[in-house]
């Protein structure tokens, strides 16, 4: 259900190919264990690059949740996912396809 979520919700702007093209938002191969605004070739806000944010599974279900709250002044255009079973499937199949 998570590839399923992802492709509905996630996929118009991400990638997780490691070698990926960043689209309207980051590639996420490798996103377990980055800090926040810093992957190479994309250009974030500025409220990501300074937010000193480890991505980890707690961090991305928190930041899955309502964005724009986790992150004040993310540029991010996604209203974020309120269900905490679809945000833990995300997550799920994040750490297994990258």
């Amino acid at each position: 259900s998570g590839a399923r979520l992802f492709m509905r919700v996630c996929y118009h702007c991400h990638t997780l190919e490691e070698h990926g093209i960043n689209k309207y938002g980051p590639r996420l191969h490798g996103v377990f264990g980055r800090k926040a605004g810093q992957a190479n070739g994309f250009i974030f806000s500025e409220a990501h690059a300074r937010s000193g944010i480890i991505w980890t599974e707690k961090t991305l279900f928190e930041y899955l949740e309502d964005p724009k709250k986790y992150i004040p002044g993310t540029k991010k255009p996604f209203h974020g996912l309120k269900g905490a079973q679809e945000r833990s499937d995300i997550i799920a199949y994040l750490k297994e396809a990258s």
